[in-house]
């Protein structure tokens, strides 16, 4: 559930309606519910309250700073893939010890900053970067600790753009071959073996791919006790659905369920990295009507926000549900609403049915907290969008919108 909903035909962000926000703040802006974003962190949270754990969540999904501090003082921690996610979750306040590393392409700078911060894990991704990690935390005498994270090998039937855990994937070690990479982690100097890890993908509507993913960790473990290896952590990933339009993802309760189930009574303490399930549906994109194009084949609704701002649609074709702010009884129009991007790709919905629009008029985007300002980009040098935290009857900015000359300060001309 989330807590943008019609109340006298007007939307409204909790307690504000979002014309306000949207007035006072310009477009295209992101609006997030911090009651929602509270709401699906402690529910995610909860329903493994029986078994030790840690909610790392998943920072590409949305990465600004007080989405970050917010799950922090709920107790989270966090998931990253860059030197710069790391220093965000830093300046955030998260504490290092809640904090892991994943992906496929770490430099030697960011493991040197990894460790010399301390954080709790660096998930290894291959052979290569297993010995680059023992040569960087002997350079500077720290002992590293690491889980290596395994590829399964298993459908999750999800979009391909976003499956992680099949063998031509370019993720983690196949699962056969990190038993000979655990071999030689024991007997590196300057690692200490302290968890194993897969990730399947993201937006997964079923939770028997998890299931079977867990099957094979289970016999992993098994042989590493074998080889006396003995971890702490379990990292589960994260990857759970969300609905944009007919989805039936399970709730946290339901695939929690199932996976402590399949787990059964563990001394392990389990990782959980989600994003889109927490931030995905407590985030939406507020546009402007620029102009309501009728053609002899199409109709376009043209509107300030475009693929720059949210990418997803022009991506992965993904559905994300359109409205107006205003609800009104005008006679309706299919179009496809488009933004002001030289793309014919540049789109946020198509073949809609909606009110016939005015200028000036704004449309929401919904579904838009997850993989929205994180993905959002300067193409044909257009500033960033706002940011808008909502908490009842206030809104804060908690990022200004960018500026021209933002965009161009880093540049300069060449010295003759």
């Amino acid at each position: 559930m989330h807590h943008f909903q019609y109340k006298r035909n007007r939307l409204f962000a909790e307690s504000v309606p979002v014309q306000e926000i949207a007035n006072q703040a310009g477009t295209p802006c992101y609006i997030y519910s911090q009651a929602t974003l509270e709401r699906h962190f402690r529910a995610f949270d909860q329903a493994f309250s029986k078994t030790p754990h840690l909610i790392c969540y998943s920072q590409k999904a949305n990465s600004n700073l007080a989405l970050l501090r917010l799950f922090g003082r709920m107790g989270g921690g966090t998931d990253i893939v860059s030197g710069g996610e790391l220093f965000r979750a830093l300046k955030a306040g998260i504490p290092p010890e809640r904090i892991v590393y994943s992906g496929v392409g770490k430099t030697s700078e960011e493991i040197r900053y990894a460790l010399k911060e301390k954080i709790l894990l660096l998930n290894i991704e291959s052979p290569e970067e297993l010995q680059l990690v023992n040569e960087v935390a002997g350079r500077i005498k720290r002992k590293a600790l690491i889980s290596i994270r395994v590829n399964p090998d298993i459908d999750p039937k999800t979009h391909p753009y976003v499956s992680t855990g099949l063998k031509k994937n370019k993720f983690g070690i196949n699962i056969h071959q990190s038993l000979e990479e655990y071999r030689l982690a024991k007997n590196l100097p300057h690692v200490h073996i302290a968890g194993v890890d897969f990730h399947l993908g993201s937006q997964l509507l079923v939770t028997h791919p998890f299931l079977a993913a867990i099957r094979k960790l289970k016999n992993l473990i098994a042989q590493l006790k074998k080889m006396e290896i003995e971890i702490q952590y379990v990292d589960l990933g994260g990857g759970l659905g969300i609905t944009y339009d007919q989805e039936e993802p399970p709730p946290p309760k339901e695939y929690a369920r199932a996976i402590l189930q399949e787990l059964g009574q563990t001394p392990y303490t389990l990782i959980l990295e989600p994003g889109r399930v927490i931030v995905g549906n407590a985030g939406i994109l507020v546009t402007k009507v620029l102009y309501v194009k009728k053609g002899e084949e199409k109709n376009f609704i043209v509107v300030d926000a475009g693929m720059n701002d949210l990418l997803r649609p022009a991506l992965y074709g993904s559905f994300h549900h359109i409205q107006p702010i205003v609800r009104s009884n005008r006679s309706r129009i299919k179009a496809d609403v488009v933004g002001p991007i030289c793309e014919t790709g540049d789109f946020l919905g198509k073949e809609r049915s909606l009110p016939l629009p005015k200028p000036g008029e704004f449309l929401a985007v919904m579904s838009a907290g997850a993989y929205g300002f994180s993905m959002a980009s300067n193409y044909n040098s257009r500033p960033r969008p706002a940011e808008i935290m909502v908490l009842g009857k206030n809104f804060q900015v908690i990022r200004k919108r960018e500026t021209y000359a933002q965009m161009t300060a880093l540049e300069m001309f060449p010295e003759k």
